[in-house]
């Protein structure tokens, strides 16, 4: 059920028939999916392919495009539903339909434009986004990709290697940052590239992960890539500024399936104590244990109230200063200890891959991770408390 009070109910309606989406294609095959590529998981493409047929891939695209241009709240509202089922597979499918908005930063002919827009809404193309580096992760400023210009062809030549890019052993295309000015700082010398996957970029390594197995996660090579003089996204050296701006959102939004999972832990805990029996009565009828459960829905709920009121701010301009960071904080931490609890109210069965909560918690713990880890954003409110005051 759609948890968001002030959903309406056609928000309702999208995230049920999302969710029922996944229950039947991607449900029973979970287990299959996480096993696969010996461990390392796998991202369903043909999963992929049945949601985008029901228009929830790249749902916030723009109308005049051709897409349904789905606001904030309400692609928030659809992918909490899609957590409860897998995680991994939600945050991978966004990730991997979000760089629209780069593609249509480039100088690119519209017609090409449209044509990339059209197979991404047909479920046919998936991106991924290119910053982080062994060497450059919450220091975006280190990284050492470089993109020099061919004046005399009109091409800028790419080399670097990226690395944790989400969806990089799929995409079709990637968002590339690189250095194209090293004599002047990061936010006036590092720029932004769409990259198409057939002009010779390399997939490296695939990761194998804790959690979020249903999302790919792997180097990316590019070994003297030549991109056209229009594939720039942006101004020349324009770049960081870009990111930088756009984390806010993204750290709010990006949070929506730790909610998820955080909601289905909650789900199953209480499932499991309605019928386990200890000492003549169910362990839901036990204090400590009811109180545990309590303290796991005080969490949650306060982190989807958190997270809602950045989605709000978002869709409504306002400036979201301490509420990104915040929300990224609060809400990856209390999920991450309400998974920890739920394990503990399943006792031995929590521990088993027979159970799904092991799965919900091994999932949750990367949140506190990328987006900038959660210490990074700690010292981000420090700096914006000390300019407020």
């Amino acid at each position: 059920m759609v948890e968001y009070p002030f959903a309406t109910e056609e928000q309702k309606e999208l995230a049920l028939i999302a969710r029922t989406i996944m229950e039947k294609e991607l449900k029973p095959r979970i287990h299959e999916f996480e096993n696969a590529n010996d461990g390392k998981g796998i991202f369903p493409l043909d999963v992929l392919k049945k949601m985008a047929e029901a228009g929830f891939y790249c749902m916030d695209i723009p109308e005049e495009w051709g897409g349904l241009g789905l606001d904030v709240v309400t692609k928030c509202i659809i992918q909490e539903e899609m957590s409860k089922v897998d995680a991994g597979f939600t945050f991978n499918m966004n990730g991997a339909g979000m760089n629209w908005p780069y593609l249509l930063k480039t100088k690119m002919p519209d017609e090409e434009k449209q044509m990339w827009i059209d197979r991404m809404l047909a479920g046919d193309a998936t991106g991924a986004f290119c910053f982080t580096e062994p060497q450059a992760g919450s220091d975006a400023a280190a990284i050492k990709t470089t993109a020099v210009h061919d004046e005399e062809k009109g091409e800028w030549i790419i080399n670097g290697t990226k690395c944790f890019v989400t969806n990089g052993p799929c995409a079709d295309y990637f968002i590339v940052a690189a250095w194209t000015d090293k004599t002047k700082s990061a936010g006036k010398g590092i720029t932004l590239f769409f990259v198409e996957k057939d002009r010779g970029v390399q997939v490296g390594s695939i990761e194998n992960k804790l959690g979020l197995k249903l999302s790919m996660t792997s180097d990316v090579i590019f070994d003297e890539i030549r991109v056209p003089d229009d594939h720039m996204v942006g101004a020349e050296g324009s770049a960081f500024i870009q990111f930088m701006q756009e984390l806010d959102a993204v750290r709010i939004e990006g949070m929506i399936y730790s909610v998820g999972i955080a909601q289905a832990a909650v789900d199953e805990a209480v499932k499991y104590a309605k019928v386990r029996q200890t000492f003549g009565k169910r362990i839901i009828d036990h204090q400590a244990l009811n109180f545990k459960l309590a303290d796991m829905q005080i969490r949650t709920d306060a982190s989807r109230a958190l997270l809602y009121q950045g989605a709000q701010m978002i869709k409504a301009g306002l400036p979201l200063g301490t509420i990104s960071s915040s929300t990224k904080c609060f809400v990856t931490e209390s999920t991450m200890q309400t998974t920890l609890d739920a394990v503990q109210v399943l006792g031995g069965y929590g521990y088993m891959k027979d159970y799904p909560v092991e799965k919900l918690m091994r999932d949750a713990k990367i949140f506190c991770i990328f987006d900038g880890t959660n210490e990074i954003n700690r010292m981000v409110i420090g700096r914006l408390l000390d300019k407020k005051y």
